[in-house]
């Protein structure tokens, strides 16, 4: 069994470091001369995924635009996610899960178990009721080769406040968070390999102390933010330096609002400016 981590390396050898974002906003949706509907949602999402496919390698539904829908929004997301794969593409369910004990390992086996219905290759979590409550999704992911990628320094500015507060070990909390994600992957991952444990990091943050420097060994860096918010390809080693090379830069409304005629053409454009060749 493949790592995520080492999946993740082997997608951008062969696509490069953009992932596309499957955000049906309702004003896409209607751009896209769709419904704001469960039934809207899923052909939105069925179609980048048919245009992401063999152009990038990765992608990422944010799970918020079709749980809106309710029962019908998670059975198209369901459609969307098993497409994906199903096309050889990394899936990354934006889902933002975070809770204590039973609650949070049950989210992870929905998103990381094989063959659930929402099974996807990672999921993003929140760590703010402590890193060691998602001890039990970490467990999931490594028995079945997913990922985790947890919440560390966000680009909102209100989320500013916590994840720049200073603990009493000197540390800010975003550089805690992102030493013990390092801790544990140190742990559980090969010599030379990826880790498959990894951070969000905002692709527009500004202020130093991310803890990047004591992330070690290389893991996933999934960075919203590039495109539309005003991070672009060029700007990758400048902003994380050596760890450049581990970060999935995330996309969404940069390429969505090209249309469904020109999305196909959109992605090839943009993945280009991500590739090292």
């Amino acid at each position: 069994m493949i790592s995520f981590g080492e999946r993740v390396r082997a997608a951008f050898a062969a696509h490069g470091q953009l992932c596309v974002g499957i955000d049906p906003h309702v004003h896409l949706l209607a751009e896209w001369g769709l419904d704001a509907s469960a039934a809207g949602a899923r052909e939105f999402g069925l179609r980048v995924v048919e245009a992401a496919a063999g152009r990038v390698g990765v992608v990422k539904p944010q799970v918020s635009f079709f749980e809106v829908y309710g029962s019908a929004g998670f059975a198209a997301l369901e459609d969307v996610l098993a497409a994906a794969r199903a096309a050889g593409l990394l899936v990354i369910a934006d889902a933002k899960r975070g809770d204590i004990g039973s609650t949070m390992d049950a989210y992870g086996e929905a998103w990381l178990t094989p063959g659930s219905p929402l099974e996807a290759d990672a999921m993003t979590a929140n760590p703010f009721l402590g890193v060691g409550t998602l001890e039990g999704t970490f467990d999931v992911a490594e028995r079945n080769g997913k990922g985790v990628l947890v919440l560390a320094a966000t680009s909102n500015p209100d989320g500013f406040t916590a994840q720049r507060a200073v603990l009493p070990t000197g540390e800010t909390v975003s550089a805690a968070i992102m030493r013990e994600i390092s801790e544990h992957n140190a742990r559980s991952t090969p010599d030379g390999q990826w880790g498959s444990l990894g951070v969000v990091i905002g692709g527009t943050v500004d202020w130093e102390d991310a803890g990047l420097a004591a992330f070690s060994p290389v893991a996933p860096i999934l960075a919203p933010g590039f495109g539309h918010q005003g991070a672009e390809p060029d700007q990758l080693r400048a902003r994380f330096g050596a760890l450049a090379e581990a970060v999935i830069a995330s996309e969404s409304r940069s390429i969505l609002a090209a249309g469904p005629d020109r999305l196909a053409a959109r992605i090839s454009e943009r993945a280009l400016l991500y590739r090292g060749d």
